[in-house]
């Protein structure tokens, strides 16, 4: 079987349509080009051989592969992005949105993103989930890409890479180092984007704490909590349920949000009968079955949403909190 019919179907943004016809193509055409049925048009999930014969139809009609990545990534409205992606353009500053991209990327595959930060430079490589196939070069532009569309966007400034590299040939280099501004190199080990490390820190303009919990799926609140009347260990159970989906809700990460010292946070929590990996266990367990009544995410989508790298850990956890597998528990708790 061919590696990429054997993949999870993927969801297809809707925006990607959309842009489609900002850019004067017709989303007919893309199908036709591709040799899928219309009604892909409407599918919002897609095998893993339909969506690389997408995106390779939108370069072949668009012409040239730089001229591609430039435009689609510029039409591309952020209204248009699923819920979860969307959050990252609400986020703190650009290292929060980010890592949630990444955390976002990494339960859709194929794309799935590895950052490192050292010294002044942060590398994101892109890499291809559950696939030794390569997708098409415009997919690869678009992808590391819009990473700089999100800084620039968030933070309101024409933020610059250090460098853009790519395995495949990318057509008007000189176009693409306009964009990017900075040297794009092609024919390179891997596909990666570099950036000034201390952009990260860069505040977004667009940060909204409010909506931002709104769009990030099903982050369950009391009614304490509705009233703004939190205990610490409720506000520390808070902070670690909005951070999962970004994937930093270390000690570290809670102590900073609170303004706190991590020992005076463990004292704190101490004084009130817990500790900060009991409240991280909590936080992942009630989302965990507020993520499983939706029965639109997939049981890895969860495992990621919740924190968890690999499904069996996800498991084993699932297994220790409640004595079943996730999904026999939804499959149990469906409709509740």
């Amino acid at each position: 079987m061919n590696q990429q019919q054997s993949m999870k179907p993927i969801k297809f943004p809707a925006g990607f349509w959309t842009g489609l016809e900002q850019l004067g193509i017709a989303p007919q055409d893309v199908a036709r080009q591709a040799g899928l049925p219309l009604t892909i048009i409407t599918q919002v999930k897609v095998s893993a051989a339909e969506y690389f014969a997408l995106w390779q139809a939108y370069s072949d009609l668009i012409g040239d592969i730089a001229r591609g990545i430039i435009g689609l990534v510029t039409a591309f409205e952020t209204s248009q992005y699923p819920p979860d992606a969307l959050a990252t353009y609400h986020a703190r500053d650009y290292r929060d949105a980010l890592n949630r991209m990444a955390r976002y990327k990494q339960m859709c595959p194929p794309e799935r993103l590895l950052i490192t930060e050292k010294g002044e430079e942060c590398t994101i490589e892109l890499q291809w989930q559950e696939t030794e196939e390569p997708g098409p070069a415009v997919l690869t532009g678009i992808t590391l890409a819009y990473l700089l569309e999100l800084g620039r966007r968030g933070t309101g400034q024409t933020l610059t890479a250090l460098g853009a590299e790519f395995t495949q040939p990318m057509g008007d280099e000189e176009a693409l180092e306009r964009y990017f501004g900075c040297p794009v190199r092609t024919g390179a080990a891997k596909n990666r984007l570099i950036l000034r490390r201390r952009d990260l820190d860069l505040p977004f303009v667009t940060y909204n704490a409010e909506l931002l919990e709104l769009l990030t799926p099903v982050l369950e609140r009391t009614l304490d909590e509705q009233a703004g009347r939190r205990s610490f260990t409720g506000t520390v159970k808070w902070i670690i349920k909005q951070s999962l989906m970004g994937g930093r809700y270390d000690i570290q990460t809670v102590a900073r949000e609170l303004k706190l010292s991590e020992r005076t946070l463990q004292r704190r929590l101490t004084d009130e009968g817990t500790s900060f990996k009991q409240l991280l266990a909590q936080a992942r367990h009630e989302q965990a079955k507020a993520y499983l009544a939706d029965p639109l995410l997939d049981i890895h989508e969860v495992a990621c949403l919740v924190g968890y790298e690999d499904q069996n850990s996800f498991y084993r956890a699932f297994r220790s909190w409640e004595g079943d597998t996730p999904a026999h528990w939804r499959a149990e708790h469906a409709g509740f």
